[in-house]
Protein backbone atom coordinates (compact mmCIF):
# COMPACT_ATOMS: atom_id res chain seq x y z
CA UNK A 1 0.00 0.00 0.00
CA UNK A 2 1.33 3.20 -0.88
CA UNK A 3 2.29 5.71 1.32
CA UNK A 4 0.41 9.16 2.11
CA UNK A 5 2.17 12.38 2.60
CA UNK A 6 0.53 14.91 4.02
CA UNK A 7 2.06 18.52 3.81
CA UNK A 8 0.22 22.48 4.82
CA UNK A 9 -0.75 24.79 2.33
CA UNK A 10 2.50 26.15 0.75
CA UNK A 11 1.11 29.03 -1.49
CA UNK A 12 -0.13 30.58 -5.13
CA UNK A 13 1.53 26.93 -6.42
CA UNK A 14 -0.60 24.72 -4.62
CA UNK A 15 -3.96 26.54 -5.66
CA UNK A 16 -4.66 25.69 -8.89
CA UNK A 17 -4.79 21.90 -7.73
CA UNK A 18 -6.68 22.20 -4.67
CA UNK A 19 -10.01 24.26 -6.73
CA UNK A 20 -9.25 21.73 -9.22
CA UNK A 21 -9.84 18.57 -6.63
CA UNK A 22 -12.37 20.62 -4.87
CA UNK A 23 -14.49 21.40 -7.60
CA UNK A 24 -14.29 17.74 -9.48
CA UNK A 25 -15.61 16.17 -5.72
CA UNK A 26 -17.74 18.63 -3.98
CA UNK A 27 -21.31 19.66 -5.10
CA UNK A 28 -21.40 23.22 -4.51
CA UNK A 29 -19.62 25.66 -6.26
CA UNK A 30 -16.78 27.92 -5.31
CA UNK A 31 -14.81 31.11 -6.83
CA UNK A 32 -10.98 31.47 -6.84
CA UNK A 33 -11.78 34.45 -4.11
CA UNK A 34 -13.23 31.93 -1.43
CA UNK A 35 -10.20 30.14 -2.25
CA UNK A 36 -8.06 33.10 -1.78
CA UNK A 37 -10.20 34.16 1.58
CA UNK A 38 -9.37 30.78 3.45
CA UNK A 39 -6.02 30.29 2.06
CA UNK A 40 -4.17 33.46 2.35
CA UNK A 41 -5.54 34.02 5.80
CA UNK A 42 -4.82 30.67 7.30
CA UNK A 43 -2.71 28.44 5.36
CA UNK A 44 -1.16 26.81 8.34
CA UNK A 45 -4.78 25.08 8.93
CA UNK A 46 -4.98 23.82 5.15
CA UNK A 47 -3.54 20.47 4.28
CA UNK A 48 -2.82 18.46 1.52
CA UNK A 49 -2.26 14.74 1.12
CA UNK A 50 0.14 12.70 -1.31
CA UNK A 51 1.01 9.66 -2.36
CA UNK A 52 4.60 9.57 -2.08
CA UNK A 53 4.92 7.66 -5.77
CA UNK A 54 7.19 10.38 -7.38
CA UNK A 55 5.90 9.69 -10.54
CA UNK A 56 2.56 11.34 -9.21
CA UNK A 57 2.94 15.00 -8.08
CA UNK A 58 -1.15 15.39 -7.80
CA UNK A 59 -2.64 16.00 -4.29
CA UNK A 60 -5.31 13.28 -3.83
CA UNK A 61 -6.93 15.35 -0.69
CA UNK A 62 -7.21 18.36 0.80
CA UNK A 63 -8.61 20.33 3.80
CA UNK A 64 -9.36 24.26 4.08
CA UNK A 65 -10.02 25.81 7.21
CA UNK A 66 -10.06 28.85 9.24
CA UNK A 67 -9.87 30.40 12.93
CA UNK A 68 -11.80 33.49 14.15
CA UNK A 69 -13.78 34.94 16.53
CA UNK A 70 -17.15 33.75 17.06
CA UNK A 71 -19.43 36.32 18.37
CA UNK A 72 -16.22 38.19 20.01
CA UNK A 73 -16.14 35.42 22.46
CA UNK A 74 -15.12 32.05 21.49
CA UNK A 75 -11.97 30.81 18.88
CA UNK A 76 -13.67 28.91 16.96
CA UNK A 77 -12.22 26.78 14.33
CA UNK A 78 -14.03 26.05 10.66
CA UNK A 79 -13.96 23.02 8.64
CA UNK A 80 -14.67 24.96 5.13
CA UNK A 81 -14.23 22.15 2.62
CA UNK A 82 -12.35 18.36 2.70
CA UNK A 83 -12.24 16.50 -0.20
CA UNK A 84 -10.28 13.58 -1.16
CA UNK A 85 -10.32 11.94 -4.97
CA UNK A 86 -12.87 8.91 -4.97
CA UNK A 87 -9.97 6.11 -6.60
CA UNK A 88 -8.43 7.08 -3.08
CA UNK A 89 -11.17 6.90 -0.39
CA UNK A 90 -11.97 4.05 2.27
CA UNK A 91 -7.89 4.31 3.30
CA UNK A 92 -8.07 6.86 6.15
CA UNK A 93 -7.13 10.02 4.27
CA UNK A 94 -9.90 12.13 4.95
CA UNK A 95 -9.61 10.92 8.65
CA UNK A 96 -5.88 12.01 8.31
CA UNK A 97 -6.51 15.43 6.84
CA UNK A 98 -8.91 16.16 9.85
CA UNK A 99 -6.45 14.89 12.60
CA UNK A 100 -3.83 17.13 11.13
CA UNK A 101 -6.23 20.36 10.73
CA UNK A 102 -7.64 19.86 13.99
CA UNK A 103 -3.99 19.69 15.80
CA UNK A 104 -2.65 22.62 14.17
CA UNK A 105 -5.93 24.96 15.31
CA UNK A 106 -5.39 23.57 18.94
CA UNK A 107 -1.99 25.33 19.15
CA UNK A 108 -3.62 28.12 18.32
CA UNK A 109 -6.01 27.88 21.18
CA UNK A 110 -9.55 27.05 19.57
CA UNK A 111 -12.40 26.19 22.02
CA UNK A 112 -14.55 24.69 19.52
CA UNK A 113 -14.89 23.11 15.58
CA UNK A 114 -17.75 23.62 13.46
CA UNK A 115 -18.55 22.36 9.95
CA UNK A 116 -21.81 21.78 7.58
CA UNK A 117 -22.26 19.07 5.85
CA UNK A 118 -25.07 17.52 3.74
CA UNK A 119 -27.78 16.27 5.78
CA UNK A 120 -27.70 12.39 3.33
CA UNK A 121 -24.15 12.59 3.69
CA UNK A 122 -23.79 9.54 5.60
CA UNK A 123 -19.75 8.80 4.82
CA UNK A 124 -19.10 12.35 6.18
CA UNK A 125 -21.40 12.33 9.19
CA UNK A 126 -19.72 8.82 9.82
CA UNK A 127 -16.58 10.23 9.51
CA UNK A 128 -17.09 13.16 12.03
CA UNK A 129 -19.00 11.76 14.24
CA UNK A 130 -15.76 9.04 14.84
CA UNK A 131 -13.64 11.94 15.59
CA UNK A 132 -15.82 13.22 18.37
CA UNK A 133 -18.40 16.04 16.67
CA UNK A 134 -21.90 15.62 17.43
CA UNK A 135 -24.89 16.97 15.23
CA UNK A 136 -26.05 20.91 16.76
CA UNK A 137 -29.26 21.61 14.37
CA UNK A 138 -30.38 20.96 10.73
CA UNK A 139 -30.35 23.81 8.27
CA UNK A 140 -33.21 23.41 5.63
CA UNK A 141 -32.35 24.25 2.40
CA UNK A 142 -28.30 25.09 3.18
CA UNK A 143 -27.12 24.33 -0.33
CA UNK A 144 -27.38 25.63 -3.23
CA UNK A 145 -28.98 22.50 -4.31
CA UNK A 146 -31.69 23.22 -1.84
CA UNK A 147 -30.23 20.23 0.23
CA UNK A 148 -30.40 20.37 3.95
CA UNK A 149 -27.14 20.35 5.93
CA UNK A 150 -26.45 19.55 9.66
CA UNK A 151 -24.30 21.62 11.48
CA UNK A 152 -21.40 19.71 13.49
CA UNK A 153 -19.63 20.82 16.63
CA UNK A 154 -16.26 19.22 18.29
CA UNK A 155 -15.38 21.01 21.78
CA UNK A 156 -12.11 21.47 22.30
CA UNK A 157 -11.69 22.25 26.26
CA UNK A 158 -8.13 23.14 27.45
CA UNK A 159 -7.61 19.40 28.64
CA UNK A 160 -8.41 17.86 25.42
CA UNK A 161 -5.86 15.77 24.56
CA UNK A 162 -6.45 13.04 21.28
CA UNK A 163 -4.27 9.64 22.26
CA UNK A 164 -6.24 7.69 19.88
CA UNK A 165 -4.40 6.06 17.10
CA UNK A 166 -4.46 7.28 13.24
CA UNK A 167 -7.33 5.79 11.40
CA UNK A 168 -5.29 6.03 8.23
CA UNK A 169 -6.43 2.29 7.50
CA UNK A 170 -3.65 0.17 6.16
CA UNK A 171 -1.81 3.54 4.43
CA UNK A 172 1.62 4.55 6.44
CA UNK A 173 1.48 8.44 6.61
CA UNK A 174 3.86 10.98 7.39
CA UNK A 175 3.22 15.02 8.16
CA UNK A 176 4.71 18.02 7.88
CA UNK A 177 3.63 20.98 9.85
CA UNK A 178 5.81 24.35 10.64
CA UNK A 179 8.53 24.27 13.42
CA UNK A 180 6.45 26.05 15.91
CA UNK A 181 3.91 24.56 18.81
CA UNK A 182 3.01 27.65 20.41
CA UNK A 183 1.97 29.88 17.85
CA UNK A 184 0.09 33.42 18.36
CA UNK A 185 -3.11 33.57 18.44
CA UNK A 186 -2.96 36.93 15.94
CA UNK A 187 -5.00 34.95 13.53
CA UNK A 188 -7.47 35.09 15.76
CA UNK A 189 -9.68 38.14 14.23
CA UNK A 190 -13.31 39.09 13.42
CA UNK A 191 -13.37 38.77 10.12
CA UNK A 192 -15.91 40.39 7.47
CA UNK A 193 -17.05 38.84 3.77
CA UNK A 194 -17.25 35.22 4.67
CA UNK A 195 -19.22 33.84 7.50
CA UNK A 196 -19.81 30.40 9.67
CA UNK A 197 -23.23 32.33 11.23
CA UNK A 198 -26.27 30.64 10.60
CA UNK A 199 -28.15 34.17 10.35
CA UNK A 200 -25.22 34.98 7.62
CA UNK A 201 -25.76 32.29 5.30
CA UNK A 202 -30.17 32.63 5.34
CA UNK A 203 -29.63 36.47 4.57
CA UNK A 204 -27.68 35.34 1.45
CA UNK A 205 -29.61 32.45 0.49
Amino acid sequence: MSEIIYRQYLGESDLSRIMELVQNELSEPYVIYTFRYFLHQWPHLSYLAYPSDPHNSQPIGVIVCKQSLHKNQANRGYIAMLSVSKEWRKRGIASALVRNSIEAMKEDGVEEIVLETEYDNHAALSLYESLGFIREKRLHRFYLNGKDAFRLVLALPPSYSDDSSDTSGSSSSRSFRGPSRHRSLYRTIRVQGYSDDESDYESSR
